[in-house]
C-alpha cells in the first residue's frame, strides 16, 4: 500500500527548469517535500527520496496531516479504505501478539 501511495503522490509532482540549469520538483500538498538535480530523472529520484523520508517521519511521529490520495490514507487513526491484498481480514483479527 505504501508503494501505491508513493506512486500516486509522485504522479502529482510538478517540475521546472530553474535559472541555474537544474531541475526543481515538488508535490502539491506535501509541504517541505522537494527535489533538485542536474537532470529531470535525477530530480525525480531526489524528490521520491524526500517524499519517502517525509512519510517515514510523519508516520513515526503519528502525525495526522498526511494527505489522503484517492482512497489511500496512511494516517494512523484514520480508517483505511483499502485492504492489504496479501492478508485476509479474518487472519488479521485472529493473530495474537507475541
Amino acid at each position: 500500500m505504501i508503494i501505491e501511495y508513493i506512486d500516486k503522490a509522485m504522479r502529482k509532482a510538478e517540475y521546472e527548469l530553474i535559472e541555474d540549469g537544474t531541475y526543481f520538483g515538488r508535490i502539491p500538498g506535501f509541504p517541505g517535500v522537494w527535489g533538485n538535480a542536474a537532470t529531470l530523472e535525477e530530480c525525480r529520484n531526489d524528490l521520491q527520496g524526500a517524499l519517502e523520508g517525509w512519510l517515514i517521519l510523519k508516520l513515526w511521529d503519528n502525525d495526522d496531516d498526511i494527505p489522503v490520495l484517492g482512497k489511500l490514507a496512511l494516517t494512523p487513526g484514520r480508517k483505511l479504505r483499502t485492504k492489504l491484498s496479501h492478508e485476509p481480514a479474518a487472519a488479521s483479527r485472529t493473530r495474537k501478539a507475541s
